[in-house]
């Protein structure tokens, strides 16, 4: 396996920090976030994040992209991209700028199950979508990646192989991820990488838990929310995940997330790729 990080759990850095401080740490790749972004003057994960390429005239930023991830001596373990399925013209713009850095996958966003739309009509809508990103995908030579992720379509192994069934696994694949599924949609890992088969794609690892917020909803039952934690701290096994992987024979990119704040940025970073490392090792 080799280890990569997404950047959007780097906000703080600039790229040319990014490549550098996981190059000096020893992490083998980067997974670089692409998005046009609400613009903060605090640094965030999700707005004013340094770490960010926007899509907006990503053509123009690929040669800078490749220098700054070549010259750490980074792979490219995927793009990190937010275009959803259904707009067109921005997914052809990441899927390009995939082909054109090496990168050989991106992903693409699925429709959220909160807007009030049947499931099924989202869902039929969303694979006729998939189909033309798919013939763009092979186009490019590359893969577009489907994440499972909470309050999506796709937030379990199940769902994403139905919506992908019958799709060329050579061009469109699944991001399974430890971290959105202690939120919804965990199944028997070993299970769901069999299921998905072909279309197991790629690897997200973070952590979650679920806390009691202290307070009861009308009818008196105690509410509870969601938060992320540090690889050790969370309610996933990191550990016997990737002891599952290593016995599916998958052997290709784990990519950390780590949205926690326990420890500061770098020494996060750093303390995640040696627990990695570390369980990996002991399972080997």
């Amino acid at each position: 396996m080799r280890f990569s990080v997404f950047t959007a759990s780097t906000p703080d850095w600039t790229p040319d920090v990014v490549a550098r401080k996981l190059a000096e740490q020893g992490w083998d790749g980067v997974e670089w976030r692409v998005v046009d972004q609400q613009e903060s003057e605090t640094p965030g994960f999700w707005s004013g994040n340094r770490a960010t390429w926007p899509l907006t005239g990503l053509e123009e930023a690929v040669p800078e992209i490749r220098r700054i991830t070549q010259e750490a001596g980074l792979g490219f373990s995927g793009l990190g991209g937010y275009a959803g399925a259904w707009l067109h013209d921005d997914v052809d713009r990441v899927l390009a700028a995939t082909a054109a850095l090496g990168a050989g996958q991106v992903r693409v966003t699925m429709p959220r199950t909160d807007t009030g739309v049947p499931y099924p009509e989202v869902f039929a809508r969303t694979r006729t979508d998939l189909e033309w990103v798919v013939s763009r995908a092979g186009e490019h030579g590359v893969k577009a990646l489907v994440e499972l992720h909470h309050e999506t379509i796709t937030p379990s192994a199940s769902a994403a192989r139905r919506l992908l069934e019958g799709l060329d696994p050579r061009h469109v694949g699944v991001i399974h991820d430890l971290g959105n599924l202690v939120i919804e949609g965990r199944e028997n890992h070993r299970a769901s990488f069999e299921l998905l088969g072909e279309y197991l794609a790629h690897v997200h690892v973070k952590n979650a838990r679920w806390v009691a917020d202290g307070e009861r909803s009308a009818d008196g039952s105690l509410t509870w929310r969601h938060e992320w934690a540090p690889l050790r701290d969370g309610q996933a096994d990191v550990g016997r995940y990737l002891t599952d992987l290593r016995d599916h024979g998958y052997d290709g990119w784990v990519t950390i997330e780590d949205f926690s704040t326990d420890l500061p940025l770098e020494e996060r970073l750093r303390d995640d790729l040696a627990y990695l490392r570390a369980l990996v090792g002991a399972h080997v």
